[in-house]
Parts: C-alpha cells; structure tokens; sequence
C-alpha cells in the first residue's frame, strides 16, 4: 500500500495545512512558499498515475486517494485565493470558483453512487483537459505577488477550466442519468413481464374453465339426449306391448 505512488499522492494531501496557512501568514516569502508547495503538489498529480501505471503499482488505495487528494488540494487553493486579504474575493473570481467546487461536489456523489453498484465512472480526456488548466490557473493566482500579470493570466485560465468543468460535470452527469434511465427500464420491464405472465395465466385459467364448464354442458346435453331417448324408447314400446296384448 505505502508505494512511491501512493506516497506522493498523500504528500499532496499532507501540504495543504501548509498552503492554508498563507491565508494568516501574508508575508510575500511565504506566498512564494505555498505557490511553490502547490505547483510541487500538481506535479505528483500527474507522477503518482504514471508511475503507478508504469511500475504496475496500481492499487485501491491508491484509486481512493488519487480524487480525494487532488479535490482537496483544488479547494484549498481556491479559499485561499478568496479569502486572503488583497487577493481575488470579488465576484469575478467567485464565479469560476462556485463552479468547479460545485462540480466536484457533484462528481464525487455521483462516483459514490455509481461505485456502490459496480459501474465505474472512467475520467474523460476534457477533464484532464480541465484539470490542466485549473491547476495552471491556481498556481499563477497564488504567484500573484511575484507578477500582477500571473494573477490577470490565471482568472483568464480559471474561466477556462471553470467552462471545462461545467461540461464535464454534465457529461458525467448524463452518464449516471443513462445508467439510472437503464435501471429504471429494466424495472419496467420486469414488472411488464410479471404483468404479462399474470394475465396470461389468468387467460389460461378463464380458457380452461371455460372448457370444463363447455364440457360439463356437453355431457349434461349428452345425458339428457340418452335419458330423453330411453323415455321415448320405453314408451314406444308400451304403445307396441298395449297393442299386442289388444
């Protein structure tokens, strides 16, 4: 379980008190600090999948960790960049950032959802696309200190991947939906099924009975056709008895 991969991917998480903590800590060496923490963080994103794929080190644990790590990481830059005095907390920055953590929100119930009935919910290549820039964006907002011309770039690429994240959000969302739509056909079906045999045993109950009282009928038709003509045989011959004793 504690493999390099999965040992990078909780150093991501073991960083962001770190990054945090420059909400309190505004001095301009300890921005550069949390920025350089961040983008350290970003990088083991990307090294933990691919080591973990290249030295077959994948695991559960590390598939569990992996998006926890990384929204956990996203949400901590974007508080800081909104809440740290003389940063971005004006609402065309609180936008984007209302959107991507919302959309993480989403995902992450939709995944829970979907993993408890075994169906996967594989990352999609817009949403590396939108990883991509969302993490370029963080950094260059968090290295707003260093350049003014970072924090301008990095609300022009937070818009980006917040547009990126809304439509990979409703892809996932449309995915889940399908399956849900699936489930719910299947149930209608089954009780159509259910519905059919039903009224086709009742069909074939009605017929049957039908048949025993069409037979029934027949032979009381039949009975009274034989007691009938043994009246009308009996009594013919009275007639020739009364006849041939006259």
């Amino acid at each position: 379980m504690y493999n390099l991969p999965n040992i990078l991917t909780l150093s991501r998480i073991a960083v962001i008190p770190l990054i945090f903590m420059s909400i309190y800590f505004t001095s301009f060496a300890w921005a550069m600090f949390a920025g350089a923490l961040f983008i350290a963080a970003s990088i083991t994103d990307y090294l933990d999948g691919y080591l973990a794929r290249a030295w077959n080190e994948t695991s559960s644990f590390g598939r569990l960790l992996d998006p926890i790590a990384d929204k956990l990481l996203v949400a901590t830059a974007l508080v800081v960049i909104l809440v740290k005095p003389g940063m971005y907390g004006c609402s065309f920055t609180v936008l984007p950032a209302f959107v991507i953590l919302c959309r993480e929100i989403l995902v992450s119930g939709l995944r829970e959802f979907l993993r408890e009935v075994n169906v996967g919910l594989p990352v999609t290549k817009l949403a590396k696309w939108k990883t991509a820039f969302q993490m370029t964006a963080l950094a260059m907002m968090l290295f707003r200190d260093l350049w003014i011309g970072w924090g301008v770039l990095g609300e022009v690429l937070l818009w980006i991947a917040a547009i990126l994240t809304f439509i990979t959000g409703y892809q996932y969302y449309q995915k889940s939906l399908e399956y849900v739509k699936a489930e719910e056909a299947k149930k209608v079906a089954i009780v159509k099924e259910v519905v059919v045999k039903a009224e086709t045993i009742s069909t074939q109950k009605a017929t049957a009975k039908k048949s025993a009282t069409t037979k029934t009928e027949s032979v009381k038709a039949a009975k009274k056709t034989v007691a009938q003509k043994s009246k009308t045989t009996k009594t013919i011959a009275r007639k020739k008895s009364k006849k041939a004793g006259a």
